[in-house]
């Protein structure tokens, strides 16, 4: 018998399609509140505050 995982949005209770979507994470500056996790869908992601935060690892040579 096969499982499928659907996964739904935190924000506006859509179901997300395989291979969109992000996962949002809250880390609290203090360590005895935890963190929270919500799930979205790409029309909710793009709508939330923030900064691009640039890739880990070395720059491409073009840029170097």
């Amino acid at each position: 018998m096969a499982r499928k995982t659907v996964l739904v949005c935190d924000m506006c209770n859509k179901e997300v399609e395989d291979g969109k979507g992000a996962t949002m994470r809250l880390t609290y500056t203090d360590a005895r509140r935890g963190s929270k996790q919500a799930d979205l869908c790409d029309g909710c992601s793009s709508g939330l505050p923030g900064q691009a935060v640039a890739r880990r690892g070395r720059k491409p040579k073009s840029l170097a």
